[in-house]
């Protein structure tokens, strides 16, 4: 079963991603998704071994952000892509059956699409305005996860869907309500002085209704 939380990786060097990558998975983080934007193809492939070995040590989903070839070269759990990314079909094709894929959606028939085409899971969003990502898709707002939640329980679609997008601890228990299965934050645990604190407080509400 796919942790509830995901954190998006942040940072300009090679330096500050592994430190907040590390401090995220101390503070008890279990899938994390390297982001690192806008990079030279050498520093890409160097953090992303030094992100794979230390994902293992803990272990931890190790998900790369967009780079396809990356995700293969490396032999990473798998990648996830945006809607103007390598399209899902085509990675499923490379990547082969068993690497979890995953895909970024603003409507649901961006989700009919990916989950037609072999995803694993939906990154929905975004919830509310985030600066972390440039060229934002129309703000959804619990309304809109509530529209598309429903239509894919009319229509028996069943998949991960993790929220994304500015996502505060307050909004998770009204988002739980939708019927997503978690959420992936980024900045909120980067910039926080307290993680372990802050990701205990988020897995609470995340797994409350969860019999285990």
């Amino acid at each position: 079963m796919y942790s509830k939380l995901q954190y998006i990786s942040q940072g300009e060097t090679i330096e500050e991603q592994l430190r907040n990558i590390h401090q995220a998975l101390d503070a008890g983080c279990k899938w994390i998704q390297m982001r690192f934007k806008n990079q030279t193809v050498k520093d890409t492939f160097t953090l992303a071994e030094a992100v794979k070995l230390l994902c293992e040590r803990y272990p931890t989903n190790f998900i790369v952000n967009d780079d396809l070839n990356l995700a293969k070269k490396i032999e990473a759990d798998g990648v996830h892509l945006g809607l103007t990314d390598t399209k899902i079909e085509e990675a499923r094709a490379i990547l082969g059956p068993e690497k979890i894929i995953g895909g970024t959606a603003n409507t649901f028939e961006d989700i009919q699409n990916h989950v037609q085409n072999g995803c694993n899971y939906i990154g929905l969003g975004p919830f509310r305005f985030t600066a972390t990502k440039e060229k934002l898709s129309p703000i959804l707002g619990l309304s809109g996860y509530f529209d598309i939640l429903q239509k894919m329980k009319n229509k028996k679609i069943e998949i991960p869907v993790y929220a994304i997008g500015g996502i505060t601890l307050r909004d998770v228990n009204p988002l739980m309500e939708t019927g997503i299965h978690g959420i992936a934050v980024s900045g909120i645990i980067t910039e926080s002085d307290e993680k372990e604190k802050l990701v205990q407080q988020f897995k609470e509400k995340l797994y409350a209704n969860v019999i285990v």
